[in-house]
């Protein structure tokens, strides 16, 4: 149990930090004009609409009443090439507001600083977005639940639990038992922590995405940055854990000379191999879950459409029809909340068991 919390804590500091990344310096945006304050349109803007909801923000949105959005502002921490560290609220950014030269793009919802010839450039970006502190949030329910857990069974180890604890505790077994025993193999106990703890983050941050309201809505493991830095944790551990065995099969594996000299075609095969398995994990996560939100989006979109093109009436009936589908949609989406992570972390122990192997004369 302390290995999971010590590995909750490395995810935790892993994603605070790698989840601004994409948003670090040197990317040059076309210059252009300050975003002025929108104005109100009657059009619908489908597209902005989905996507503003799927990105990441520097503000946590709760509930719009009349036309006058309620959010919670997070901090901007951003720093300049030329002057340094700037900490401020998000709210300075708000309606198109520039403060001290940032603003947010309008193409990208990015904070970009102007520069004295009129371009915009990304400064170094660490601030706390939304899918940030969603991260934080998670992070600190999977502590409070195994901690509280933990001290359950030091209290009474043979007591069986009910409930709610009863239910994390036949989830816990199930991923230990009848994946990560089976599929890593003799050395499971080395790799459990890790494979536990990713299972947990993922599938809680998948059902916290899925609760419209605040705290929830936050499309975590629907942002590309996300699912990546969880295939890079996986990719390490299985290279940095494989055996003689393993490296032996990819650079001189056990084929007819002419397929690795001259031209090392197997080994070159063999490598390529190596990196899409974890680019497999990172599409994997992100297409399904960002599938997932934008399909719900869409067809609560629809009554709008419908009600511009063809009137409240019709807007009325289309109304009932999304509705329902969008509440089976989110009914399905639990179960892929848990199939995603399950499968997440079946294919990571699977690349890890495929890493362990051993030479084929100790073979049994």
């Amino acid at each position: 149990m302390n290995h999971l919390l010590r590995n909750t804590i490395l995810v935790i500091f892993l994603f605070a930090g790698i989840q601004a990344y994409p948003q670090e310096a040197t990317d040059t945006i076309p210059a252009g004009t300050v975003p002025a304050e929108a104005t109100h349109s009657e059009n619908f803007d489908t597209k902005a609409i989905i996507f503003e909801h799927v990105q990441d923000a520097y503000e946590w949105h709760i509930i719009t009443i009349g036309e006058h959005p309620v959010s919670i502002p997070l901090p901007v921490i951003v720093k300049s090439a030329e002057r340094g560290w700037f900490i401020f609220s998000s709210a300075k950014l708000s309606h198109g507001q520039t403060y001290e030269g940032f603003y947010l793009s309008p193409e990208t919802r990015k904070v970009v600083e102007q520069q004295a010839d009129g371009s915009a450039i990304r400064p170094f970006d660490l601030s706390l977005t939304k899918n940030v502190c969603s991260i934080f949030l998670s992070s600190i329910l999977i502590l409070i639940l195994f901690l509280t857990m933990a001290h359950s069974y030091r209290n009474n180890s043979m007591q069986g639990r009910k409930g709610f604890f009863g239910s994390i505790e036949l989830l816990f077994l199930f991923i230990y038992d009848d994946v990560i025993k089976p599929i890593v193999g003799k050395d499971y106990r080395k790799f459990a922590p890790y494979l536990l703890t990713v299972f947990f983050f993922i599938f809680i941050n998948n059902l916290l995405g899925l609760i419209p309201i605040f705290p929830g809505g936050a499309n975590v493991t629907g942002n590309i940055a996300i699912t990546l830095v969880l295939a890079i944790i996986t990719f390490l551990i299985t290279n940095i854990y494989g055996t003689k065995e393993y490296w032996k099969e990819i650079f001189w594996p056990d084929v007819p000379a002419w397929l690795k000299v001259p031209v090392p075609l197997m080994p070159l095969i063999e490598i390529i191999g190596i990196l899409t398995k974890p680019f497999a994990l990172m599409v994997r996560l992100f297409a399904n879950m960002l599938a997932g939100h934008m399909i719900v989006l869409v067809l609560i979109s629809l009554i709008f459409i419908f009600t511009i093109m063809l009137g409240a009436i019709a807007g009325g009936v289309v109304a009932i029809v999304s509705v329902l589908f969008s509440v089976f949609m989110l009914l399905i989406d639990v179960l892929v909340c848990f199939i995603q992570a399950y499968v997440f972390t079946m294919l990571s122990a699977i690349f890890i068991s495929m890493a362990r192997i051993e030479p084929h004369h100790a073979k049994h």
